[in-house]
């Protein structure tokens, strides 16, 4: 890692922090590597929950334009780089079998939006602000924004955030259900924090097949995804997560939740 991105563990929480303050944390080459690493980090088995937050002002600006133009004579395949970039994010942190959540500090622009969006609780600071930029500069919303954004907060909404290309606050998003929360700006890392030890303290194994199991249902029938939850209800039956919650709750005690199958 080129240092783009900080992590740091907390017991069983990861922080990651996009590390680009003064280009409002806008992803250039080495960022995407390392948010990649900062990612793979995320799944070892020791890491129960992970924030995703942003260095100074801002949370992400998304692509960092400057730095993303081709070569004089290279040919530019904007297809081709989310393909290389974005989309392997976007899968990695909604394949991740444990709780992300987002800690918009600022401005979130463009594919910065489509990546808080990615992550299962998103927490705004008041000062945050949303932005599907792509129609400023000719471009169709990416990093999974076009399948997100609607299933949120329905196509009418999500149509005019795109084609509008109008910033809208964190208590609009919150009303439109982008957001969990709207906290201070001074308190939203201590309420991130929080929420995540909260998360990594809990029965980790079944939140992660809970996570899958939503996010499976956007494309199943009924029929299909009731069966999707029972098989998950049967990995989780044999847990031991499971085995300490019943024990715990007979003996009357606090349950010790460790994650595992």
């Amino acid at each position: 890692m080129t240092g783009t991105v900080l992590t740091e563990r907390r017991g069983g929480v990861l922080e990651i922090t996009l590390n680009r303050p003064d280009k409002l944390n806008s992803f250039d080459a080495a960022q995407h590597a390392d948010l990649r690493a900062a990612l793979d980090m995320a799944a070892a088995p020791e890491v129960r929950a992970v924030i995703l937050t942003g260095a100074g002002r801002g949370f992400c600006a998304g692509a960092d334009l400057g730095a993303a133009q081709p070569k004089p004579g290279e040919p530019r395949d904007l297809g081709q780089s989310l393909r290389d970039t974005y989309n392997p994010l976007i899968l990695a942190i909604r394949a991740l079998e444990k709780p992300v959540i987002a800690a918009v500090n600022g401005p979130a622009a463009g594919a910065g939006v489509n990546i808080a969006l990615a992550c299962d609780i998103v927490l705004a600071a008041s000062s945050a602000s949303f932005l599907q930029a792509f129609a400023r500069i000719g471009l169709v919303p990416d990093a999974g924004g076009t399948w997100t954004l609607p299933r949120i907060v329905g196509e009418a909404r999500a149509k005019a955030m795109m084609l509008l290309a109008e910033p809208i606050t964190a208590q609009q998003a919150r009303d439109f259900g982008m957001v969990w929360k709207v906290i201070d700006d001074s308190a939203l890392m201590d309420e991130a924090r929080a929420m995540a030890e909260k998360l990594a303290n809990a029965p980790t194994f079944g939140l992660g097949q809970a996570k899958l199991a939503i996010q499976a249902s956007g494309t199943t029938t009924l029929e299909e995804q009731l069966e999707v939850e029972a098989a998950a209800q049967t990995r989780c039956g044999v847990s031991h997560d499971f085995e300490e919650g019943v024990a715990a709750f007979l003996q009357k005690r606090k349950p010790q939740f460790t994650g595992q199958e």
